[in-house]
């Protein structure tokens, strides 16, 4: 009997409302989070908490994700704001503002801040960090090479389809990372080109993600844009709750494992789980309505998935 795709729930872990931006992070929302993970563990499933600074000297958060741990009902992992991530480094004058992309900082600086992160989870949770996504985004083969060196095994950055140009970070760089023509399945990387895959040890795993419309009417579209002089991502949904949109969530589940897939994606920021965390889910009858779509989905991919966290993922690809 063949196994059941694998159903990858990660949560980038870090402080409230990072939209915002302001020169102080709080964490409350560590305080939130052990009604999700209850409600995953209802259905079997193993979230991933990608954990950033902020979130990994946080005592609420250390001692939930200890837990988590200690029960093997998920995995701590690593993302990076680069902004405010030691060692501190003054790249545009005001980073708080700018919030600059960790790939538009020096080499040395960059991997002094990658070190520092995956020893300070190490030292705190005492478990190997084998799991990555980058904060914002942003990747490129310098920091592939980081995370091979320091034992990472799964990196979670890519987001098929979408073109992260147009959202700025330092203002004489050149935006984020253009992902559109990325594959949608997993793949070791090759370091060099990692839109292709590769010999290295390092397993890209993208996030699900499907276009909204047809090809014809996205190049219909884009044609359109190109004309006005502007560039745009064509339309996507993501395995991502926003709202009411569960429909739209099941549909992009449901077209990767149509058409094959071995896993499904599902990405929220941790503070997403907290009223006014963020400009998602602002107050409580906004949380309330997350956990109602969460229900809806966690049912319906209950019946055809199996939880994994990414750990878990990788073995089953050494197979």
């Amino acid at each position: 009997m063949t196994s059941k795709p694998a159903f990858l729930i990660t949560i980038d872990t870090e402080g409230d409302n990072l939209w915002q931006n302001h020169d102080r992070i709080t964490t409350e929302n560590a305080r939130y989070l052990a009604r999700f993970q209850q409600l995953c563990e209802k259905y079997g499933f193993k979230p991933t908490w990608l954990t950033n600074y902020e979130m990994a000297v946080d005592p609420v958060y250390v001692e939930f994700a200890s837990d988590v741990i200690a029960r093997n009902t998920g995995e701590v992992g690593m993302h990076l704001h680069a902004w405010h991530s030691p060692p501190e480094y003054d790249l545009t004058g005001d980073d708080w503002r700018w919030q600059p992309y960790l790939i538009e900082y020096p080499d040395d600086i960059m991997r002094d801040k990658v070190v520092f992160m995956t020893e300070l989870l190490e030292k705190t949770f005492q478990v190997k960090m084998r799991s990555h996504r980058a904060g914002r985004w942003a990747f490129d083969s310098r920091y592939a090479r980081l995370l091979i060196e320091l034992g990472y095994e799964t990196d979670c950055s890519v987001t098929p389809r979408v073109n992260w140009r147009n959202a700025r970070g330092a203002p004489s760089g050149q935006g984020g990372s253009n992902y559109q023509h990325f594959p949608d399945r997993a793949y070791f990387m090759d370091v060099d080109n990692i839109d292709k895959p590769g010999n290295s040890t390092l397993l890209e795993v993208p996030m699900s993600i499907q276009y909204k419309h047809a090809g014809w009417l996205n190049a219909v579209k884009q044609g359109y844009d190109r004309l006005r002089g502007k560039y745009r991502s064509p339309s996507v949904d993501w395995l991502r709750p926003a709202g009411g949109n569960v429909q739209r969530m099941t549909g992009v589940a449901e077209q990767y494992l149509s058409r094959g897939s071995d896993y499904v994606e599902f990405m929220l920021h941790s503070s997403e789980f907290m009223p006014g965390g963020s400009p998602t889910f602002k107050d409580s009858a906004a949380i309330e309505g997350l956990y109602h779509d969460l229900e809806q989905l966690f049912i319906w991919l209950s019946a055809r998935t199996q939880g994994m966290t990414l750990a878990e993922y990788y073995q089953t690809k050494l197979k």
